[in-house]
């Protein structure tokens, strides 16, 4: 896709119809030329407890279903999304400036959660038991209420059904705030959703920007939250919603250290790395941040770079975000040659020839990078990698170890002690051997530890039924002749 369409006004989708909005509106820029393709709304609290009324006034009648009942939804709806393929991946390349590659295989990861929804059935039952003679008790898991989830840029499609699909064939409503930069996904799940067959009501749609995710920390009738985007914002959604008696988990950002022992594999390693730091042009929480190189790695660097300058903006890159994110990007790049490291693949100044106002950075590799300079300790968010350079792998895990993050680590080596030594030592949540992106597939869960989650329960998998539900418990008896004991 090179061309960028116009699109309609988004609107939010309550209760079953996109409504128009009154508040004042923000232009949304496609990343790839910095061309404007439509406005959004900035939705205000009355907004947003329009869209709480409808979800609670849907909730009885739909939790009421049975969990088969309730799946058949999805059964429906990702039939819909491998039907509309095409179209949902040109909108996130359109809207996000990822590589069409890329937004193709988003719109799968969608398709596999989706799949992960409609086995719940299978995974999801209730616990019985004779406790005692003549006395039973049970477990059920039920639906919380509405529930809110607010999405980051980065995955304007897949990282919605992280929760979707999971929170309403749990027999939850929810309310999707979607980042007011890259609205048109969300717009495009209601459409499929409503033409699969769910009631009005169980989901909808709200957006704008600061003022509505605090209203969804507030709203009363919000039983729970979840969000992805930055550590700084994660903490701050955590601490307002619970604050608010509501659950919350929140996922933040990331500095993913890759650890590369001399024994790694040559070309795996070095394109494993690459495409790891490059892939979704370094706009994900599991890219890697920082490579960790102990003892005789210069072979593997070499390598790496070699790989590096196969990566080209505009054909096999994609765009970064906005104009702000790719001067922050360069200047972490400039800050960090200023301090003493050595820039070996300079993405800075990349021009694509036809979309010179895109926003676009070229692969970056810097190496001799210290644990203190500011590049090897902050979230760069780009397709930028530090090289950190270590003596031995007990130096290699004290340098992750100290990061504040705790997303993800992988070590690339042929020897299975030493890899044991990572897994174990490392402080993160997805480890990857030989891995450099160790994103977990259904049914484990996705999230991490430290600075990158606040809140229990993981975002996704088998993990999230617990977020999503409450256990109710009953213990009957009917029989009042039986035997008893102390239990009864």
């Amino acid at each position: 896709m090179n061309s960028v369409a116009q699109f309609p006004e988004v609107k939010n989708y309550i209760n079953g119809s996109f409504e128009k909005n009154g508040n004042s509106h923000i232009d949304v820029l496609s990343p790839l030329d910095g061309k404007s393709i439509s406005k959004v709304p900035m939705s205000t609290y009355s907004d947003l407890d329009k869209a709480v009324a409808a979800a609670k006034k849907a909730f009885p009648a739909w939790s009421a279903l049975t969990l088969k009942e309730r799946v058949q939804i999805f059964f429906r709806y990702r039939q819909l999304l491998e039907k509309n393929r095409q179209e949902l991946a040109e909108l996130v390349h359109i809207e996000n400036g990822k590589t069409i590659e890329e937004a193709y295989a988003e719109v799968d990861k969608s398709i596999e959660l989706c799949e992960f929804a409609v086995s719940l059935p299978q995974i999801v039952s209730n616990e019985v038991q004779e406790v005692s003679r003549g006395v039973e008790c049970r477990i059920e898991k039920k639906p919380l209420g509405v529930v809110a989830s607010i999405a980051p840029f980065n995955f304007p499609n897949m990282v919605p059904h992280w929760t979707m699909p999971n929170a309403i064939a749990l027999g939850n409503t929810m309310i999707l705030k979607p980042s007011e930069i890259v609205p048109l996904s969300a717009v495009r799940m209601a459409e499929l959703l409503k033409e699969a067959g769910l009631p009005d009501g169980v989901f909808n749609v709200v957006n704008g920007g600061k003022e509505i995710v605090e209203a969804i920390c507030d709203h009363p009738g919000i039983e729970a939250v979840s969000f992805v985007g930055s550590t700084k914002v994660a903490k701050l959604v955590y601490q307002r919603a619970t604050h608010n008696l509501k659950r919350c988990v929140a996922l933040g950002g990331a500095k993913n250290h890759l650890i590369v022992l001399p024994d790694a594999h040559l070309e795996m390693t070095a394109s494993n790395v690459v495409a790891s730091m490059s892939g979704c042009a370094g706009q994900r929480c599991m890219a890697a941040a920082v490579m960790v190189g102990v003892d005789k790695v210069q072979h593997i660097i070499d390598k790496m770079c070699e790989e590096a300058r196969k990566i080209v903006p505009g054909k096999n890159l994609g765009s970064v975000i906005s104009k702000e994110a790719k001067e922050r990007i360069e200047r972490y790049i400039t800050e960090a040659e200023q301090a003493g490291a050595k820039v070996l693949v300079d993405g800075r100044g990349a021009v694509v020839p036809g979309h010179e106002n895109g926003f676009y950075v070229g692969p970056t590799v810097i190496d001799f990078v210290t644990p203190d300079m500011k590049i090897a300790k902050e979230e760069v968010f780009g397709p930028v990698i530090s090289i950190v350079r270590a003596k031995d792998l007990n130096e290699a895990i004290e340098i992750e170890n100290s990061s504040a993050y705790g997303n993800a680590a992988a070590v690339f080596t042929q020897s299975g002690g030493l890899a044991k030594q990572v897994i174990e030592r490392a402080s993160a949540g997805m480890i990857g051997v030989n891995v450099g992106v160790p994103v977990p597939r259904e049914p484990f869960s996705f999230g991490g530890w430290n600075e990158s989650k606040f809140g229990t329960c993981d975002i996704t998998g088998k993990s999230s039924i617990e977020f999503f539900t409450q256990n109710k418990k009953t213990t009957v008896k009917w029989n009042a002749e039986a035997k008893t004991n102390w239990m009864s």
